[in-house]
């Protein structure tokens, strides 16, 4: 029997999506408090630096950041195949590259604050 990469591809499209639901609202509604200037001090500058500082911080951003990513290649690779773009193996590279790139990029900034 071959090996499948299925199960690892899945359980990052499964985290991600329940990531999603659970923090998707939330995080939609507190952009539209900001951007209607009624964001709870717990949203200022400072504190939300200190948080993506802290390495905890940096970790619980990585997770989420790259989860949001992983989850969106695989539903972009289901939906671009019921389009019926039928180029599989070349999507699938295309779309797990992006979110890769994404996420050591996310790495990467956030090494750096």
């Amino acid at each position: 029997m071959a090996k499948s990469n299925k199960p690892v591809v899945w359980s990052l499209f499964a985290a991600g999506g329940t990531l999603a639901a659970l923090l998707a609202p939330v995080l939609a509604l507190l952009f539209l408090l900001a951007a209607l200037g009624r964001a709870p001090e717990l949203l200022g500058y400072a504190r939300l630096h200190a948080f993506a500082a802290n390495p905890l911080g940096k970790l619980f951003l990585l997770t989420v950041i790259a989860l949001f990513l992983w989850h969106a290649a695989h539903r972009l690779r289901v939906a671009l195949h019921d389009f019926g773009l039928r180029r599989d193996r070349l999507v699938a590279v295309v779309v797990y590259l992006a979110a890769g790139t994404g996420t050591a990029l996310s790495l990467l900034y956030l090494a750096r604050i």
